[in-house]
């Protein structure tokens, strides 16, 4: 009797072992990153051929958590509970209210991040399509920001599969538009961090030059200063390389650092600590020529973002780490962290009012 239940555990456990392998080896050869360099197809008919210089134009930037984040969702890797949204409706109506807040500002560019086409985590839900519902009379430009196979964390209801996006609306013409890959983490941690890239939607101008927007969603890679230190200088690099042939620069997105520097702070009271992934913005790497553009000098600051451990209320903790970046040769008039409440994303849009000079 004693042997045939040693023999069952162990048949149990070569069972098991298999099942880890076999898993082990799918997510080692689908492993793929999206090559650097990638071109992206602009759609749509916008309302205008170029941009004007000497007028001005409003941006919002705004990530919508892939439609799962009402105000009491949390989420498993930030220490919260839930991996998937509350349900396919929810992820509709919240990114149907994404749309409708960031249309009211009444826009001229867009940025959108976590823009899921068929995850696991969103019901499949294609929030591409559905917002281009919302965004008629624009121009728009769509690059996958990363895909990942199927996560079997946790187990009580795995993550899946996640293919998600970034999007760029314009109402003036986009003549080409390109997906730069960022560096992430290397050797086996590689299969466990997510790819992350800009994309770069290239706008004519009516003296003759270009408007060049960058839709940025950086790793939440906690302390690793390479990564860090690569993502951030290969984008304002490639930025300051535009800006000395004479273009402008538009750059905005989610940062995933304390933008500000010291919104843990402003908002929580202490210095950063426990949350590792809300490191400083590394200003010293931003060359001469890139502005970081900040927005309480003269107002109450506003967080952009909440970490997803509780649900959001009074004890959740906030920060800013939403924003833009620009190039001298173009004024920001104004700039406002807007207060949604945090009622349908994790995130608050951002708005700037800029010109061309």
């Amino acid at each position: 009797m004693l042997k045939r239940a040693l023999k069952a555990i162990g048949i149990i456990i070569i069972i098991l072992l298999a099942i880890v392998l076999i898993y082990v080896l799918y997510v080692i050869f689908t492993y793929n990153r999206i090559p650097d360099g990638q071109v992206l197809q602009p759609e749509g008919e916008p309302s205008t051929e170029c941009a004007e210089i000497d007028r001005t134009y409003t941006i919002v930037t705004q990530n919508c958590g892939f439609g799962a984040y009402s105000p009491e969702f949390t989420f498993f890797m930030d220490g919260g509970t839930e991996s998937w949204a509350e349900s396919e409706e929810s992820v509709v109506t919240n990114i149907d209210m994404a749309a409708e807040k960031v249309l009211s500002y009444d826009p001229d560019f867009v940025f959108l991040q976590e823009i899921d086409t068929d995850s696991t985590r969103s019901y499949h839900v294609d929030q591409k399509e559905q917002m281009t519902t919302h965004f008629q009379g624009y121009k728009q430009v769509f690059a996958v920001n990363y895909h990942s196979p199927f996560l079997m964390y946790p187990l009580t209801q795995p993550h899946g599969a996640s293919n998600s996006g970034l999007m760029t609306f314009s109402r003036t013409d986009v003549t080409s538009a390109l997906r730069r890959s960022l560096k992430i983490s290397e050797g086996f941690s590689k299969f466990l961090d997510l790819d992350r890239c800009y994309s770069v939607s290239r706008i004519p101008t009516d003296n003759g030059k270009e408007l060049i927007l960058y839709n940025v969603h950086t790793s939440a890679y906690g302390g690793s200063d390479e990564v860090r230190t690569s993502q951030i200088t290969q984008l304002t690099q490639d930025m300051l390389a535009e800006y000395k042939k004479g273009n402008y620069c538009v750059c905005g997105g989610d940062f995933n650092h304390d933008f500000t520097g010291d919104s843990t702070f402003t908002f929580g009271g202490t210095q950063m600590g426990e949350f590792g992934w809300a490191q400083p913005f590394p200003t010293e790497l931003i060359p001469d020529g890139i502005s970081q553009c900040l927005a309480y000098d003269d107002e109450e600051p506003v967080p952009t973002c909440r970490n997803c451990d509780v649900p959001y209320g009074p004890d959740c903790a906030v920060f800013i780490i939403d924003g833009f970046l620009v190039s001298d040769n173009v004024s920001v008039e104004e700039l406002h962290n807007i207060d949604a409440g945090f009622s349908y994303s994790d995130h608050n849009p951002v708005l700037m009012k800029f010109k061309l000079r």
